[in-house]
């Protein structure tokens, strides 16, 4: 990547706070974050540099399934979404493509954003949570405790607990057993 970019000055942020700090600090050509982050979400801090700094270009480099966020993300204000397992030279493409004030999403999630257009109310319930209900619903489901979600999310177990509620209301389930067969049924695990 630093070859097809020579002089590009590359920095490494401990969290998604320390991010919106440095974007406020300095100009910036381009944002490349992951989704998890300690304390606040890689999520957040994209909505929060959007609306610091709107021309920013934000490419996401995760880990986690396109499927899942890449939607959420364009939705924030990302520029792009790229899985960690493509290919370097797909990277240094979406790199040039955001640089260039364009969108980069893969056929996928091309194909999945014009299905959303076509179907008025047919999305999955999972698709129809907030960022943060579907972060907790995650958690949940792979058998976080709600004072753990806390910890890691940085906010009260109080506030879990009411985002547990109206995620389980959202997607009406009754139990936590009923959330994590939900998530493993439809891969979100």
């Amino acid at each position: 990547m630093l070859k097809e970019f020579p002089s590009a000055l590359v920095e490494q942020v401990a969290d998604g706070e320390d991010m919106v700090k440095k974007v406020m600090e300095s100009p910036w050509d381009l944002v490349i974050s992951d989704l998890s982050m300690p304390g606040r979400s890689g999520l957040e801090a994209v909505r929060q540099i959007k609306e610091l700094n709107p021309k920013l270009p934000i490419l996401i480099l995760s880990i986690h399934p396109e499927e899942h966020y890449a939607i959420r993300v364009l939705k924030a204000g990302a520029s792009g979404y790229l899985s960690k397992d493509m290919a370097p030279e797909e990277l240094v493409n979406a790199v040039h493509r955001v640089l260039l004030g364009r969108k980069y999403i893969t056929p996928s999630i091309a194909e999945k954003l014009a299905d959303q257009m076509s179907e008025e109310g047919g999305q999955l319930p999972h698709e129809q949570l907030s960022d943060r209900e579907f972060e907790v619903l995650k958690f949940l489901a792979a058998g976080k405790s709600l004072t753990e979600i806390a910890t890691v999310l940085s906010i009260s177990a109080t506030t879990v607990g009411t985002y547990r509620a109206r995620l389980m209301a959202k997607m009406n389930l009754k139990t936590n057993a009923d959330l994590t067969r939900y998530a493993m049924t439809n891969n979100l695990l």
